[in-house]
């Protein structure tokens, strides 16, 4: 093998399986000498690829852990395998991972061939996914075809259907994607308003990216602040609430908002626009037992659904 570039990514992908290869076993594997082999793990360090040497008898090479995550080669199966599990993640909003399914799926759709991306689709297509069932799931798809605009950026065309079942073609120049963590929301400039909109993902059909580039508007607010005034009417409220546990015990989005200080109680104050109902129950599916402080309709929220609870129980019992 005298192609330089085919063989080090032939090399690398021998060193992306978890186990140590001898420097003559690659030497065979690929078709060149020892020495070959050295300088090539050379370059592949210069590349930013972590590759370790062990001396000795039993010595080899390995690619080990670094500080940067460097590209990684793929086989099909894994490639799809991969593909399929960031769908399941970005369609269903999943608490600390669903932006990032969305970015990383984004990125591999996008090189994927067209012989992989038709097994994701029939894989996607035959199995289907429990969820909580106290928000919509949406199609990967879209998700991406958003994302890759955003990032564009890109002019969206989309139909929508509203809250109140009117559908309408909608023009918009994509700003920012955002997960409430039991939905998924586009806020966008829509062309034809002339004005900023929050859009539901799962009420959107037949996206496609118009090839249109354009230079992003300044949002007068940060996107989540403009989602959570969109669901509250403007209106935000503060909470604060103990939890009966360390923080390293809670999710990644009350971990963010935790006070200082260690101990066998954590307390968490943040900004809220969801409605006090549904944030009782979000804060209830933490699992961990909890006292919300502030405010008082949040307070009364959390009791009206414990006396719920406490009655479905006993009927149950």
């Amino acid at each position: 093998m005298t192609d330089t570039p085919a063989r080090l990514l032939s090399l690398l992908s021998l060193l992306q399986t978890p186990r140590e290869w001898p420097g003559s076993e690659l030497a065979q594997r690929l078709g060149v000498s020892a020495r070959t082999i050295r300088r090539d793990i050379d370059r592949l360090r210069e590349l930013g690829y972590p590759v370790e040497a062990t001396l000795g008898v039993d010595g080899g090479y390995r690619l080990v852990a670094g500080a940067a995550m460097p590209p990684l080669l793929l086989d099909d199966e894994e490639a799809v395998a991969i593909a399929v599990g960031l769908r399941a993640g970005a369609g269903h909003a999943i608490d600390g991972i669903e932006e990032a399914s969305v970015r990383a799926l984004a990125k591999l759709e996008q090189v994927l061939p067209s012989r992989l991306r038709h097994r994701v689709g029939a894989l996607q297509s035959a199995t289907t996914a429990l969820t909580r069932g106290d928000g919509a799931s949406v199609d990967p798809r879209t998700l991406t075809t958003m994302a890759a605009a955003v990032a564009g950026p890109e002019r969206l065309r989309f139909a929508y259907r509203a809250a109140d079942g009117a559908e309408s073609r909608r023009l918009v120049e994509p700003y920012r994607l955002v997960s409430t963590g039991s939905r998924w929301y586009l806020v966008a400039y829509d062309l034809e308003r002339e004005d900023w909109r929050t859009f539901r993902v799962d009420r959107v059909r037949e996206p496609f990216a118009t090839g249109a580039r354009f230079a992003a508007r300044p949002l007068p607010m940060d996107a989540e602040e403009f989602v959570r005034r969109g669901l509250r009417g403007g209106e935000t409220y503060a909470v604060e609430a103990a939890f009966a546990a360390g923080a390293e015990q809670l999710p990644p989005w009350l971990r963010a908002v935790a006070l200082p200080g260690g101990g066998p109680e954590t307390v968490v104050r943040f900004e809220s626009g969801d409605a006090p109902e549904w944030l009782a129950a979000r804060l209830a599916l933490v699992g961990v037992p909890f006292a919300v402080r502030e405010p008082a309709a949040l307070r009364a929220a959390a009791g009206a659904l414990a006396a719920r609870l406490s009655l479905a129980g006993g009927a149950a019992g």
